[in-house]
């Protein structure tokens, strides 16, 4: 009697997954199969030929500098101006940045201070720092370079600029320029640039390898009279 019962048991388990079975099938059937998510188109290309200037209200330069060696401070300048040129020429291609060093912030109020000051930037003497650079030349996909100049601390280096560009804005309302974005990066040693002797004598060791890496945001609007 008990087996009898357990074998009705697995007759009506059965029948159910039959029944379960159909009825997914029906449904899947019925339902179209879903569509995966639009990818937003990489942008392999540059912008259209012109200059573009760089909005400061939606620009931003970081950097990370070396501490101690293992340990990593963060960091940003809050006023950033310039002019990116677009060009068929890739040659003529260029980038011109001032970067106000006064603004910088690293969220420490002493920190800061200390940074620009003349063991650090000393922003008294050397307000600015500038990249100036022409000509580029694709190295990946979707990434180009430049082997432009930095200026900073009164020492001008040639330091190498990765960039990609991002795409244009798809909303820019009727009758406004073409807005742009691009993100860029690039790594330097302070101590090419006189900058930090403290930190080159007690943190940083016997290293050669670059010690800031720098990322930098950029939004800029089309020249109109010139795009």
């Amino acid at each position: 009697m008990i087996f009898k019962k357990l074998f009705s048991l697995f007759e009506m388990g059965a029948l159910l997954l039959t029944i379960c079975a159909a009825f997914s099938t029906n449904a899947a059937a019925a339902d179209p199969p879903a569509k995966p998510a639009p990818k937003r188109a990489a942008a392999h290309m540059l912008p259209g030929p012109g200059t573009y200037e760089i909005d400061p209200d939606h620009s931003f330069a970081y950097f990370g500098a070396r501490h101690h060696v293992v340990g990593l401070v963060r960091g940003r300048f809050d006023k950033v101006a310039g002019t990116i040129t677009v060009s068929q020429d890739l040659a003529a291609c260029g980038v011109d940045i001032t970067i106000d060093a006064s603004s910088i912030s690293t969220q420490n109020t002493e920190r800061d201070e200390d940074l620009r000051s003349p063991a650090y930037f000393d922003v008294k003497k050397f307000p600015t720092m500038t990249y100036h650079g022409r000509g580029i030349r694709r190295v990946s996909a979707s990434s180009w370079k430049m082997d432009g100049s930095l200026t900073l601390h009164g020492v001008t280096k040639v330091v190498p600029l990765t960039f990609t560009f991002n795409g244009t804005f798809p909303d820019v309302p009727p009758g406004k320029p073409v807005r742009a974005a691009f993100h860029a990066s690039a790594a330097a040693k302070r101590a090419e640039f006189s900058l930090g002797a403290r930190d080159n004598l007690e943190e940083l060791g016997a290293s050669q390898a670059p010690d800031v890496g720098i990322e930098i945001d950029v939004e800029a609007d089309a020249n109109v009279s010139t795009h």
